[in-house]
């Protein structure tokens, strides 16, 4: 495994007690970074940052992405551990159930989008300022294939996704002119425990509309975060990665 360069950077991954967070943590550990975990669950948080204790510089935190005043808290205390942020990986995300849009609650609709919409939106707010401060930075957004072409009853999922796409073209045009770049990536189904949240028929649904016949894995997920979030990524923003095992059209 190549060594991605991101010696001496300071990085908050939301969603990083488990599945892609924690081995994007990890791989940017293994690169050099100190990181923050943020994340809801406190067990999983303590465990996570157990097993990633002697690799290198780990915080952690429990935040709930939908509420303004847990992440606002939360880049304070990072910062203040870290000194600054450098990179923002926003990776934490609920799938909803798996149902037709007319069967679909509405509160269930509402925590979906605030988790995978309005949680990456609160968490570039609360760290962007000092990005723009120090003239650097590196935002990964999450997305997902669905976001692309809208997979069947998972709407609020597809939704959200879709417009997390449109908030990093948004951002990244924004701080264009910055030392600042914002990009996403589109993974097709990667099989961890979001899974749980997901029907069979659903999961077998997404694995059938993968040409390479299987799941992606974490592991190359968090590659492509981790390149993403490297210095070396200085000529792309507002840019969409496709991660999907052929799936994606476009």
């Amino acid at each position: 495994m190549n060594r991605i360069d991101l010696e001496g950077r300071k990085a908050v991954v939301t969603g990083g007690a488990r599945g892609i967070g924690l081995a994007t943590a990890e791989r940017m550990l293994q690169s050099g970074a100190e990181v923050c975990l943020w994340d809801m669950d406190p067990a999983a948080l303590d465990a996570a940052a157990k097993r990633l204790a002697g690799k290198g510089s780990v915080h952690s935190a429990v935040v709930d992405v939908a509420s303004v005043a847990s992440v606002t808290a939360a880049a304070q205390q990072a910062i203040g551990q870290m000194g600054r942020v450098d990179i923002l990986v926003n990776n934490a995300g609920i799938t909803g159930p798996n149902t037709t849009v007319w069967e679909y609650p509405p509160e269930e609709w509402r925590k979906v989008l605030e988790v995978d919409l309005t949680g990456p939106f609160l968490c570039a707010r609360a760290l962007v300022p000092m990005m723009i401060e120090k003239n650097y930075g590196r935002i990964v957004n999450v997305a997902s294939v669905a976001g692309k072409e809208g997979n069947p009853n998972a709407s609020a999922y597809s939704a959200a996704k879709a417009g997390l796409v449109a908030l990093t073209k948004s951002l990244g045009k924004e701080l264009a002119k910055t030392g600042i770049r914002v990009n996403c990536l589109t993974p097709a189904a990667v099989e961890t425990d979001i899974f749980k949240q997901m029907t069979e028929a659903h999961i077998q649904f997404m694995l059938s509309k993968i040409p390479i016949g299987r799941f992606g894995k974490i592991e190359e997920v968090a590659g492509m975060i981790c390149w993403l979030a490297s210095e070396e990524m200085s000529f792309s923003t507002g840019a969409v990665f496709d991660i999907s095992g052929g799936r994606a059209t476009y």
